[in-house]
């Protein structure tokens, strides 16, 4: 989060405002007049403040002079006036200039505070309106792999050939398909969608060529078809690998000379239309297979563009996450809720077998089930968090193997400092009982330790060697320490920003630094 702006001339106002906000987690930065804030503004135009708090009467300039400044440069910034009670008629200009509110002095330190943190809200809501209101692209990817299907889909712009769409599902093969569409010299024209393998074979004909009035049992008029509805324009074949073989023979037909006869007519049909085809599937085997024919292949397979799974541009699914959740937000009417680095970071890491569509799926269930507004890993959905640990080749649960740890028999340390290929046969050659199995499999599994690992080891030996009875709260709480203080110095004291890299939250960190003294 950006920082709070602090303007007063009055240094213990400047002292107890920063304190009071640093115990409430929000970051700051201080200015004794209006001319330093500017010329900051100018400088840092890209981050600037999360809301500006300004005293009225300041040498150089007064507050209400640098509000309508600030707000001819950031109009969505909230700001709050600091006045005494003698500046009301000051107050009311200040409202009339725009400002959040105004905080009258000498003011109540909780309520400054609580204050400050609606205007943080606000911001924030600001925020997000902006990004709301700009037009999102018709598809989002800055991977390399991305990158590529966007030349694709520019160079074939001004061309009416076939195009075969290959990817896994819900990778968004429709999407290109109608960016295919938007961008050709059909754009006027119709763009009609048929999931081919969604439609019973009995019915898929009727659909796709129509029908004429009595060709079946409840053809009670004549129903043109999906050819006939896309003349002029696109038609999407999605899932084309699973169309009936029989039905095969009549699609190579119109896509040789555009002529077709509907169901129970006698007459042919003369149609117009770019056909773009998708499939999951592997054409070349089903060719082989004898399910597919092969002039059929040849016919659909002009251009093959192939869309990469989601797994294979990970660098993209921050940018998608926060699309979809504000997507979300707008069909069911609520405030968009953000997510947090850490949060992203998981996400990151998972696998996503249902692609872009499945992390839509996620966003959706974020939207309705996330109690707060501002995502954090522990809400993420169970088979996120199930995989998060599998894909680092760690045991899934951190606690788990603290659990087993702790079942450790006297005698394994001698063991575990022989190489990890043999440490599971040493382990079960012991005939160790079912607990002593499974730290077996933990240890197997665990990479070979690093230098401050040992060195946790070495404690850990020298610890146990005495009576204390506190060894596991002793080495958690070096442990802990150390990670906090390197955490804060990494981010020059920032907690907010010190907690979302270490994934966990704000009042965690908080609670954590009071307990360890680290204040």
């Amino acid at each position: 989060m950006k920082p709070i702006w602090i303007v007063d001339d009055d240094q213990s106002i400047r002292f107890v405002l920063e304190k009071a906000l640093l115990r409430d987690n929000l970051p700051t930065r201080s200015f004794t007049n209006a001319r330093d804030v500017l010329s900051a503004l100018d400088d840092d135009s890209d981050r600037g403040p999360q809301v500006l708090v300004s005293d009225i009467r300041m040498p150089g300039g007064s507050g209400l002079d640098l509000l309508e400044k600030i707000k001819a440069k950031l109009p969505g910034l909230p700001v709050i006036i600091m006045t005494a009670y003698s500046d009301l008629d000051s107050a009311v200009s200040a409202f009339q200039g725009g400002a959040f509110e105004y905080l009258p002095k000498p003011f109540d330190l909780p309520k400054a505070v609580e204050l400050i943190r609606r205007a943080v809200e606000e911001s924030q809501r600001e925020e997000v309106a902006e990004e709301r209101i700009t037009e999102a692209p018709e598809m989002l990817g800055q991977a390399p792999a991305m990158q590529d299907v966007f030349r694709a889909i520019g160079r074939l712009s001004q061309s009416n050939v076939t195009v075969m769409v290959t990817g896994e599902s819900g990778s968004g093969k429709e999407l290109v398909a109608r960016a295919l569409h938007k961008h050709s010299p059909r754009a006027s024209g119709p763009f009609v969608a048929i999931n081919t393998a969604a439609i019973p074979k009995d019915l898929l004909e009727s659909e796709l060529f129509g029908h004429e009035r009595g060709a079946f049992t409840g053809a009670q008029t004549m129903r043109r078809g999906r050819f006939e509805q896309a003349d002029g324009g696109t038609l999407f074949l999605d899932e084309i690998g699973d169309m009936p073989f029989d039905l095969q023979t009549r699609l190579l037909r119109v896509l040789s000379d555009g002529h077709f006869y509907r169901v129970g007519g006698h007459g042919a049909v003369k149609t117009n239309v770019r056909v773009i085809a998708a499939t999951h599937q592997n054409l070349e085997q089903r060719v082989k297979e004898g399910v597919f024919r092969e002039d059929l292949f040849h016919r659909l397979n002009v251009i093959r563009l192939r869309l990469p799974a989601l797994r294979e541009r990970r660098e993209d699914i921050p940018a998608l996450t926060r699309h979809f959740l504000q997507q979300s937000a707008a069909q069911l009417g609520v405030e968009p809720k953000r997510i947090s680095e850490a949060a992203l970071a998981w996400l990151s890491d998972f696998s996503f077998p249902g692609n872009v569509r499945q992390l839509e799926n996620i966003c959706h269930w974020l939207t309705v089930m996330a109690p707060a507004q501002l995502i954090e890993p522990k809400d993420l959905p169970p088979e996120v968090e199930v995989t998060h640990g599998a894909n680092r080749s760690l045991p899934a649960s951190t606690s788990r193997v603290a659990e087993v740890v702790q079942a450790f028999p006297a005698g394994l340390a001698e063991v575990m400092a022989k190489p990890a290929g043999v440490q599971a046969d040493a382990l079960s050659g012991a005939h160790l009982d079912d607990v002593e199995l499974r730290v077996a499999e933990v240890a197997a599994a665990l990479p070979q330790p690093s230098s401050w690992e040992l060195g946790l080891e070495a404690d850990a030996h020298a610890l146990l060697a005495t009576d204390r009875c506190d060894v596991w709260d002793e080495l958690t709480r070096r442990f802990e320490s150390r990670l906090i203080l390197a955490a804060l110095a990494s981010t020059r004291g920032r907690r907010i920003e010190a907690a979302q890299r270490l994934g966990i939250g704000r009042n965690t960190i908080t609670r954590k630094i009071q307990e360890l003294g680290l204040e």
